[in-house]
């Protein structure tokens, strides 16, 4: 059995939004699951969810010969400074949309972004939030 890797699916994505917000312009911090971080005041910045949602049967079999269906969900929030529009956000929010719209990277499928959608209790305070979602999948070939 050769099931998915759920780690590398993780840095596959991961590394792309990591690449282009980072070394792009204007450069924005991202900041991951489980990694503790302390935003710098009045600077944009990105906080990126993964998880895995779903999954389902695409070939009959069993442990071997067979297909699956693995689903996942990417949550970014974006952030940028209260009190000066939204224009900052909505510029990265592009950047996001453009990495993953209706795309394969390395076998992981990505569908159409959701959002920007502002959020209208940032966390934490003191930002202008939105957040973008895009659900992706992965065929694992067991």
């Amino acid at each position: 059995m050769a099931a998915t890797d759920l780690n590398t699916v993780r840095s596959t994505i991961e590394s792309r939004l990591k690449d282009e917000l980072e070394t792009g312009t204007p450069p924005v911090t991202v900041i991951f699951n489980n990694v503790p971080a302390i935003p710098t005041p009045n600077k944009s910045w990105c906080q990126c969810s993964l998880g895995f949602s779903s999954s389902g049967y695409l070939t009959q079999g069993g442990t071997s010969s067979s297909s699956n269906s693995l689903m996942g969900l990417m949550s970014v929030n974006i952030f940028t400074p209260k009190g000066v529009g939204s224009g900052d956000n909505y510029v990265i929010a592009k950047r996001v949309r453009d990495l993953y719209n209706r795309i394969n990277i390395s076998g992981v499928y990505f569908d159409a972004p959701v959002g920007p959608e502002v959020m209208s209790t940032p966390s934490p305070e003191g930002y202008f939030q939105t957040q973008i979602r895009v659900t992706f999948e992965v065929i694992e070939d067991l």
